[in-house]
């Protein structure tokens, strides 16, 4: 069992610092699979383009889901895309301060490894064939039919992200998820749309080729896309029987919606013990952490849970079964004890032991 520390403002320079390493990886990666499969002097080019964007979607999937499972991705979440940045934001399980810093380093990300891919190849990467692994839309394809296409490719995408974190069964599942989602959307749009659903995917490379013509439509369509998909999801959790998210939980990288959490953000009601008063969204201790009444995304904690692992909950983190959970005391488990809160003082944190570990757990008065 281990606990899990919420963001803090102290974490997101590091946290951006990862999002722009992983986009320029992720960048240079996607430009050089276009070098090696469609330069024509290539030795392993795909001459067939329906073949070739299979090919890369498998692989782009590929390295997409690698990326989110690598350490940089576990600690900020792997998200390596404005759009995901933005569609976690409004589901309320990615705080909106860090939404500019992630946004900003991902679009950074994008130029750094597009321009890293032509120091490595050389004149290949811009010459005939390659262009610099820019995408753009199929012959007869007209602006608004690309603008439907990849809004609608990012809308699905989001849906799929917010149903399996809606399911802590399948969160185990969420990066090759991901990875599974982005691979079908490049084979279906790849020569179509484009298949781009990421505005880092197409900024770097477009800047660098000189193709700015349909550049406003693949960084506005994934943008539309996230806010469309979030939208949807919320209306989808809102039906009888689905989960939602409390109205006290904080929006924090890799909540999800959790059943089980009271609205009020306290302790639920166990018969024969009072009721405790509800606890506040976030604490700040006097270390500048912040204790969270929410669920993190493993762990549907329905009491406030002082985070103090050094990681964010991400696209990368995976659940485990309530009972071993952290955050969540088994049901035999001594009550926390309720200490008076001295003003000024941090919040007291008590200890909760089980046979096999101990969860920390922040009272508040």
């Amino acid at each position: 069992m281990r606990s899990v520390r919420v963001l803090t403002r102290r974490l997101w320079p590091s946290r951006a610092v990862d999002e722009f390493v992983l986009s320029t990886v992720l960048l240079f990666l996607a430009v050089t699979v276009v070098r090696w499969l469609r330069d024509p002097g290539s030795a392993l080019r795909v001459a067939d383009p329906d073949v070739a964007i299979v090919v890369i979607a498998a692989l782009g999937g590929t390295v997409l889901t690698a990326l989110i499972l690598s350490p940089p991705g576990r600690r900020s979440g792997g998200h390596m895309n404005p759009a995901v940045t933005v569609s976690l934001w409004l589901m309320g399980v990615f705080p909106g301060r860090g939404v500019l810093p992630y946004v900003l380093a991902q679009l950074a990300g994008s130029a750094a490894g597009t321009g890293l891919a032509r120091l490595v190849w050389g004149r290949p990467v811009s010459g005939p064939g390659v262009g610099w692994a820019a995408l753009g839309p199929g012959p007869g394809w007209q602006p608004p039919a690309v603008l439907l296409a990849e809004v609608g490719g990012m809308a699905a995408i989001v849906l799929v992200v917010g149903f399996v974190l809606a399911h802590d069964r399948l969160a185990r599942l969420l990066p090759y998820a991901v990875g599974l989602s982005v691979a079908l959307v490049i084979a279906l749009l790849g020569t179509r749309s484009g298949g781009s659903v990421n505005p880092a995917r197409q900024l770097g490379p477009a800047l660098l080729a000189g193709h700015t013509e349909d550049l406003w439509i693949y960084l506005l369509a994934p943008i539309l896309g996230a806010v469309l998909g979030a939208g949807l999801d919320r209306i989808l959790r809102r039906l009888p029987g689905r989960r939602r998210l409390p109205a006290g939980a904080p929006r924090t990288a890799g909540v999800p919606r959790t059943a089980g959490v009271p609205r009020t953000g306290g302790v639920p009601r166990t018969a024969g013990v009072p009721r405790t008063v509800s606890a506040p969204r976030t604490a700040e201790g006097a270390d500048g952490s912040y204790e969270s009444n929410g669920p993190v995304l493993v762990a549907a904690a329905p009491a406030v849970l002082r985070v103090s692992s050094g990681e964010a909950a991400p696209l990368s983190s995976v659940p485990c079964p309530p009972s071993s959970c952290a955050g969540v005391a088994p049901s035999n488990a001594p009550l926390v004890s309720r200490v008076p809160a001295v003003p000024g003082s941090p919040v007291p944190v008590t200890s909760v032991r089980t046979a096999t570990s101990t969860t920390e757990r922040a009272d508040l008065p």
